[in-house]
């Protein structure tokens, strides 16, 4: 057999090759931006150039602070297509965590969307890793030598380059884990990982996307590589429809009856924009037949009213930055009765069930166990960490507590840690409780998740004041401001007169979920 390398431009090939009409769709206000696969591979491949042009070689990182967009892709493949590796970063996330993650890649170039100008400058301030700055989105920037608008870029050094010729086996992308568990750790995807995933959501049973779809994409590309579909789509020729910053439920109606979109992807809090849109204003979705939701669980209540209102069938799932990312997903066509939770793993991902001290329970169906996963393109190793991020048999530790039924489905029973996930996104609660706990007034703080019927949870800050102290909420979220990110910051704050303890004398966070936790 031919020695044919696995690598992520050979999407974009095909693309242009079988399916050069398919379009890729960008929503820019009242105007719009649409490209065939054939001229989107032109001009990142002279892109690839261009980036050459500047003196990176295979194997540097150029960050992109931006948004779902054309200009994006194009240089999610500009870089790919050259050996560079490709480091989305997350411009929810506070100036101080970007810094780090840009500063541990040692990234060289920053590619900037629409909107995100003051962020990037105060990045290459503070970074001088950062060479070069290109503003994405048809902004063009002052004359300099060390910034460019992308089609200024493209006119004057782009010229077309030969694409793949290095190892499947190296660096393609580069997506940090936010944060939430100390310091940002990096997780780096390879050409071959990249693309065996892409495989592995394209089955049947997975996303199953074909030439006949069209894709909107609700999921922000910074997301775990927009959970594959930037790759997915132009392997079967399926078209993207891209909203850029505005995922409103006016704007989404909208796009998906324009360009009669088939499939959407993205957080229930998306489409719960969505329906709320359609009940205050009426309009129907006709076209869409599927949408698929992952990043935090979403209530019995919204999946039912996703599927009635909308007609559309919704595929849960689950998944993790660390797997690539996709876990587990329900089928297309589920059957009627079926079980609510985040489906089975596809082909090319195996889970295991082990009891607290690693051991694999003797019965993996129908008992919670900490889940471990194991699989073509799961972390083996965090980027620049020395060692090993799985045990001596080479299985992943998710950090979940979950639950296999009798025919393999998956359901969350919970998370070993703390962290919270709302709207899709991480809150490390420690980071919270550390600030306001060294407030003279506070005696001692907790933060929990508490259910949100939109954003799946939201942080919860329990306060047992210092004694004789008294302090109010908009000093606690004062002191909170600037030092997190402005959505991390609890909506409610409970206060109690003394702090439930456990055994051990640490503060005993199940009595307070319990009591805190619900909606």
């Amino acid at each position: 057999m031919q020695d044919y390398a696995l690598t992520v431009d050979r999407f974009l090939e095909h693309g242009a090759k079988w399916h050069g009409s398919a379009r890729v769709i960008t929503a820019r206000g009242d105007a719009e931006d649409s490209l065939g696969y054939a001229t989107l591979r032109d001009r990142a491949n002279r892109l690839s150039g261009a980036l050459l042009d500047l003196g990176l070689n295979p194997g540097d990182r150029i960050a992109t602070l931006a948004w779902n967009t054309r200009h994006h892709v194009e240089v999610w493949y500009a870089a790919m297509g050259a050996g560079i590796v490709c480091h989305t970063l997350n411009p929810r996330l506070t100036l101080a965590h970007m810094i780090s993650m840009v500063l541990q890649a040692n990234d060289r170039v920053l590619a900037v969307g629409t909107g995100l100008r003051d962020m990037a400058d105060a990045l290459m301030a503070a970074c001088p890793c950062l060479e070069y700055l290109i503003l994405l989105d048809d902004e063009e920037a002052e004359a300099g030598d060390s910034v460019s608008g992308l089609e200024t870029l493209l006119a004057t050094r782009g010229r077309a380059v030969a694409w793949g010729q290095f190892d499947e086996l190296t660096l393609a992308g580069l997506c940090f884990t936010s944060g939430t568990t100390g310091a940002p750790k990096g997780v780096a995807y390879t050409h071959r990982s990249n693309y065996l995933h892409t495989l592995r959501v394209l089955q049947a049973d997975s996303m199953a996307l074909t030439a006949s779809d069209t894709i909107l994409v609700a999921v922000p590309m910074f997301h775990a590589n927009a959970w594959g579909l930037p790759f997915a789509a132009p392997a079967v020729g399926a078209s993207l429809v891209l909203p850029g910053r505005v995922t409103d439920g006016a704007s989404l109606a909208s796009l998906i009856n324009r360009h009669n979109v088939t499939v959407a992807v993205g957080v229930p809090t998306v489409w719960l924009g969505l329906l709320d849109h359609l009940d205050a204003f009426g309009g129907e979705t006709n076209s869409l037949q599927r949408i698929i939701i992952g990043g935090s669980s979403c209530p019995d209540s919204l999946l039912r009213r996703m599927e009635d209102r909308l007609g559309a069938t919704v595929q849960t799932s689950w998944g993790m930055t660390e797997l690539s990312p996709l876990g587990a997903i329900s089928p297309r066509a589920n059957r009627p009765g079926a079980a609510r939770g985040s489906g089975r793993p596809p082909m090319g991902l195996d889970l295991l069930l082990t009891d607290a001290d690693g051991a694999p329970l003797p019965e993996q169906r129908n008992a919670v166990g900490h889940l471990k996963v194991k699989g073509q393109s799961v972390v083996n190793r965090y980027f620049g960490a020395g060692t090993s991020a799985v045990d001596e048999n080479g299985w992943f530790d998710t950090g979940d507590l979950a639950i296999l039924d009798d025919a393999g489905n998956l359901t969350l029973a919970g998370r070993s840690k703390d962290l919270i996930k709302s709207g899709g996104e991480w809150i490390n609660p420690v980071e919270i409780e550390e600030i306001v706990g060294a407030l003279p007034s506070v005696g001692l703080v907790a933060v929990i998740g508490r259910t949100d019927p939109k954003w799946g949870e939201r942080p919860l800050m329990v306060i047992e004041p210092a004694r004789g102290e008294e302090i109010a909420d908009a000093d606690l979220k004062a002191a909170l401001k600037g030092q997190i990110a402005d959505w991390w910051i609890p909506d409610r704050i409970v206060r109690v007169d003394a702090m439930p303890l456990a055994a051990t004398g640490k503060i005993n966070k199940t009595q307070l979920r319990a009591t805190y936790g619900g909606a």
